[in-house]
């Protein structure tokens, strides 16, 4: 007998959400990463716009920042999660991102999965913190996307070793 409190068709096998604090851990590590790869990028644009305004150009110009910041954030969550639905800070606290309707991650889903936590978080935290009330246990970006969190089992460690 399940004591999943999903009301989805599948609730009986639908695994566990994470806590909103494993979650947020799991934030803290991906954000090192994506802050890495922003820097990576702003770098690569400010030496391409450098040689082509041939050396005048000392900064790079700030909506090109904003949307080399854009891309990094894109492009770092886009490609982990059409790939497995993980993160590498998603791997490391065992969460997956997958689709509520049980279909694969595409584009459409991170770009609105993305947007979605921007206005969750702007919104003084509340998109997240809505987890904590929510029957379903999602996030305001869950339901604009159509994804939700789950929690994975621990791995068994392999006793014929």
């Amino acid at each position: 007998m399940s004591t999943d409190k999903n009301t989805e068709p599948n609730a009986g096998t639908t695994p566990p959400s994470p806590s909103l604090l494993r979650h947020l851990t799991s934030m803290i590590y991906d954000s090192l990463l994506v802050i890495a790869l922003i820097f990576v990028l702003n770098a690569l644009g400010l030496g391409i716009a450098v040689q082509l305004s041939g050396g005048e150009l000392e900064v790079l110009p700030p909506l090109a920042g904003q949307v080399l910041t854009a891309l990094s954030v894109l492009l770092f969550f886009g490609a982990f999660w059409i790939k497995s639905g993980q993160t590498l800070g998603m791997q490391a606290w065992r969460i997956q991102l997958v689709r509520i309707d049980g279909g694969k991650i595409g584009v459409i889903q991170v770009i609105l999965r993305c947007f979605g936590a921007t206005l969750s978080a702007g919104f003084l935290g509340l998109g997240y913190l809505w987890k904590l009330v929510d029957r379903n246990k999602r996030y305001w970006h869950d339901y604009l996307s159509g994804t939700e969190l789950i929690l994975l089992p621990k791995k068994s460690r392999d006793s014929s070793r």
